[in-house]
């Protein structure tokens, strides 16, 4: 159901960084003095942080966090931070860049569907902003882009989103095998790999690799949430795994279910568990997790994510925007979004595969998580797949790969 869209601290940071330039900085907040005042954000301080305006020396490169990585592959739960050291003009155009993508859903000018943000490379110490506007005539408020100064807008017009296109119908899903999954360490309990079909009483999705929740200390199935579109809440339905040459497995109920970010997490039956296996090609074990800067340090060194759906199996894209938004989809904005890929990466029943990426400093078979993939575009002049980013769920709700 690819065609149905989707939607703790933000795990990157500025080491030991000092304000150098006092006047930028006074001069930022003026405008946004002004922008408060003119009824343009309620509460824009609370959304753009003081420290976000602290200023480095250009010559000093800042340490940011890229992922979230299991010290102990067997323990999801041992997770330790990874970092890199980016130069300090780059980090400060991208931060600059997200606020005030920010900004821009908050403001919700006339026009407006939704936008993302693009790093540059490393050498142009750049980002720009992805809008998608529904008119011709819609313009970016001045004052956002004083905000931006220095951040650049590609301005797109988008027409035509009301008829959806269906994929392609020849193709066939992948299911999985009643065998023990060769990437899990403890035997105890029957696993299920992920990157194969799983179904509800109406629909067919991919399930994702096992969903971990630190709070309750045990990992859930997940899947996308529209899956279980027949309902008005998916609370207690059941989700099952259709097996090659045997009986569909029951894998539990929903125990709970995200609208905005199209996440649904399945409470495991007794004697199943999930596991944090994607079967595609070749075997991958998820050893964590990409952040926020992780991924937009991917964007500047021109890396590709990958997937494996349930339908298309496994295919690899360009990433082509972070932090993204879509109001133009439902009642509602989705935000904190990648997008990457093209549109023929994902058709019905892919919905729930999540994106990922080698991981570059573990085993071969490593791969960390970019985020879940729930839709693509079905309109002309844009093509890419979106979905709700690892990273947000760990941010707003804890959830982690």
């Amino acid at each position: 159901m690819s065609g149905e869209p989707t939607t703790t601290t933000e795990q990157s940071s500025r080491r030991a960084s000092t304000p150098t330039d006092a006047t930028s900085t006074f001069d930022r907040r003026a405008v946004l003095r002004t922008l408060a005042s003119g009824g343009y954000a309620l509460g824009v301080a609370g959304v753009l942080g003081v420290d976000d305006f602290l200023a480095t020396d250009d010559d000093d490169p800042v340490e940011v966090v890229t992922a979230l990585v299991r010290e102990d592959p067997s323990d999801p739960f041992s997770l330790e931070e990874r970092t890199r050291e980016v130069p300090a003009g780059w980090y400060e155009a991208v931060s600059t860049a997200l606020e005030v993508n920010d900004l821009l859903s908050r403001v919700g000018f006339t026009g407006y569907l939704g936008s993302a943000v693009v790093p540059g490379p490393y050498e142009d110490e750049s980002a720009a902003v992805s809008v998608g506007v529904s008119t011709e005539d819609s313009s970016i408020p001045e004052m956002i882009r004083e905000i931006g100064d220095g951040v650049s807008f590609d301005r797109e017009t988008i027409v035509d989103v009301e008829g959806l296109e269906d994929g392609p119908d020849d193709l066939e899903p992948r299911l999985a095998t009643p065998v023990d999954d060769p990437l899990t360490v403890e035997r105890p309990l029957e696993v299920t790999p992920s990157g194969v079909a799983c179904e509800t009483s109406s629909s067919l999705a991919t399930l994702g690799p096992a969903l971990y929740d630190p709070e309750r200390q045990r990992g859930y199935f997940a899947t996308a949430e529209h899956a279980f579109e027949e309902v008005d809440d998916p609370i207690g339905e059941s989700l099952r795994l259709p097996l090659e040459n045997a009986e569909p497995l029951e894998l539990g109920v929903v125990d709970r279910a995200y609208e905005a970010e199209d996440v649904a997490l399945i409470e495991p039956t007794d004697g199943i568990a999930p596991s944090g296996a994607i079967h595609g090609t070749d075997q991958h074990r998820v050893r964590g997790q990409l952040t926020k800067f992780g991924v937009a340090d991917l964007i500047a060194r021109d890396e590709r994510l990958e997937k494996v759906g349930a339908m298309t199996g496994h295919t690899t894209g360009q990433i082509q925007g972070i932090d993204a938004v879509t109001c133009f989809t439902d009642r509602f904005c989705r935000r904190g979004q990648i997008r990457w890929g093209g549109e023929m990466d994902l058709t019905d029943g892919d919905s729930g595969s999540v994106s990922y990426y080698p991981d570059p400093e573990g085993d071969p078979e490593d791969v960390l998580v970019a985020g879940f993939n729930n839709a693509r575009t079905w309109w002309p002049g844009q093509s890419y797949v979106w979905g709700v980013a690892a990273y947000t769920l760990y941010d707003d709700h804890g959830y982690h790969f």
